[in-house]
């Protein structure tokens, strides 16, 4: 794979559509959750499990429990925005408020580790779909539309990240370094079934896709997925 691209100067990462998006500004230096008062060490903790001061190996229970507050997390924030209340947070995933201060002590925190944590989707499914499809250019298609799905319902991440440079920067290297490796490997295993054209760049292709879904959640007239579907056709070989 070589050295991992760096962004281009003349736009943003190929994740930011670049939308004005629901944001309270700069999350880092904003903080509506509010930790709680009394015990606990007031560690953050992340969907890595790294905690504040010191790294301790999560139980599979409280990794599954935590994986399940991520995921009703996200389905709020595609629903209600990143300025969900913190009460319609927790009624999804039927656990105290509390538990949500526990995990996250500011807003800040659970919008990163959500983001995280569908990236680790997005590049868990690759394999998967190579496995199941019938084909690795049916594999391809529908990693595509699944990375689709990340880009046009991330719901103000990106416009309340940019502000603090560094944890932008970490969070677009980290995007690059899971997401571009898997996309490489569907397009190697579709140019080795002699599906598609065998010169096709995964970080040229994942950016084209970027390009193609700015707008998309805010423009009832513009289908990003058919602009998308017709990009992804156009890779097979004639």
């Amino acid at each position: 794979m070589g050295a991992r691209p760096q962004r281009l100067v003349a736009g943003p990462p190929l994740w930011y559509s670049g939308q004005a998006e629901r944001s309270s500004g700069n999350i880092r230096n904003h903080v509506p959750f509010v930790k709680l008062g009394g015990g606990g060490n007031g560690a953050v903790t992340d969907i890595d499990g790294r905690a504040g001061e010191a790294v301790r190996p999560k139980r599979a229970d409280a990794r599954r429990n935590e994986r399940a507050l991520l995921d009703a997390a996200a389905e709020v924030f595609v629903r209600s925005g990143v300025e969900a209340p913190v009460r319609e947070i927790a009624a999804e995933a039927g656990v105290g408020v509390g538990t949500i201060y526990r995990h996250f002590p500011t807003r800040a925190d659970l919008i990163v580790a959500v983001y995280r944590h569908q990236v680790e989707a997005c590049a868990e499914a690759g394999p998967e779909l190579l496995a199941t499809s019938g084909s690795p250019h049916a594999a391809l298609r529908r990693w595509v539309d699944l990375f689709v799905d990340f880009l046009v319902t991330k719901h103000g991440l990106a416009a309340a990240l940019q502000p603090d440079n560094a944890g932008f920067d970490a969070l677009h290297a980290y995007f690059l370094d899971r997401l571009v490796p898997v996309c490489a490997r569907l397009l190697d295993a579709a140019a080795e079934a002699g599906e598609i054209r065998p010169d096709t760049d995964a970080y040229g292709l994942m950016r084209g896709v970027g390009n193609l879904c700015v707008g998309a959640d805010n423009d009832p007239r513009y289908d990003a997925r058919r602009m998308v579907e017709l990009l992804v056709a156009g890779l097979r070989r004639p």
